[in-house]
């Protein structure tokens, strides 16, 4: 099945359902209605009873750029209703098992979701990084709350604030992901673990994720809230402006300015 003319894939088969971001010739980046996509594609997943877990993978050559740029800026997700702001709430919340397979870069919303999957494998061509405060923005999908929460207050700080990018062997030892495979084994392990959690007694699996994550679920949602107002105002602020004007004209930003 193809959703947001063919930029996101879907799949049924063997109970998992696989969503695949494919738009490779602009490194998988995307745009508003490739969000629309994937959250279409978990709202049907979590009402079907044919469905017991979701992969979601971008091949072995690339996971996602995160947001395409242009057209971001062309439409900012400033109002309740935007793609973006639908997305968020729907991957948190998203009850059934959801395992990722992410090869090469991994860039924000990248790396960020992979903190509401349950399972989480990576390609040795990975390459992860969270660029916000350097494109005048800040984080977002609660990872101002759960980067601290799994890495500790300065180790986020380094991926957060620093925006320091790691690799596939960084990001196991930081408890990011689960294993680290050659690029072409990637999907297939991501697969196999699916496949077991497709297997197990559904009900009790959903209990188990749901209890996992119930103590702090509303403070996530709060994080998350908090985090796109304050992302909105530094959108339409000049720090953001300068950055991406930056991105465009291939220079560094000047922020000497600002302050």
């Amino acid at each position: 099945m193809a959703d947001s003319d063919s930029l996101i894939l879907t799949d049924l088969s063997d109970r998992i359902l696989t969503i695949r971001i494919n738009r490779p010739a602009k490194k998988n980046a995307l745009t508003l209605a490739m969000y629309a996509g994937i959250t279409d594609a978990l709202v049907r997943a979590s009402g079907d009873d044919e469905v017991r877990a979701v992969l979601i993978t971008g091949g072995p050559a690339c996971f996602t750029a995160g947001n395409d740029l242009m057209d971001f800026l062309n439409n900012p997700p400033t109002s309740p209703d935007s793609p973006v702001v639908q997305f968020l709430p729907t991957l948190r919340s998203f009850a059934k098992p959801l395992v990722a397979a992410v090869c090469g870069v991994a860039i924000g919303i990248g790396t960020t979701l992979l903190l509401h999957c349950d399972l989480a494998y990576a390609g040795t061509n990975a390459r992860f990084h969270l660029p916000f405060v350097d494109l005048g923005l800040v984080p977002e999908a609660g990872s101002s709350l759960l980067l601290p929460q799994l890495l500790g207050q300065r180790r986020a700080a380094e991926l957060l604030m620093l925006a320091e990018p790691f690799g596939a062997e960084q990001a196991l030892a930081m408890g990011f992901v689960n294993g680290v495979f050659e690029p072409e084994e990637v999907e297939g392990v991501a697969r196999s673990k699916a496949l077991i959690l497709a297997a197990k007694a559904p009900t009790a699996l959903g209990q188990t994720k749901r209890l996992m994550k119930a103590a702090q679920a509303d403070l996530i949602a709060k994080t998350m809230d908090a985090e796109l107002a304050v992302f909105g105002a530094q959108l339409q602020g000049p720090e953001a402006a300068e950055a991406l004007q930056a991105f465009f004209e291939k220079r560094k930003p000047d922020f000497s300015q600002m302050g």
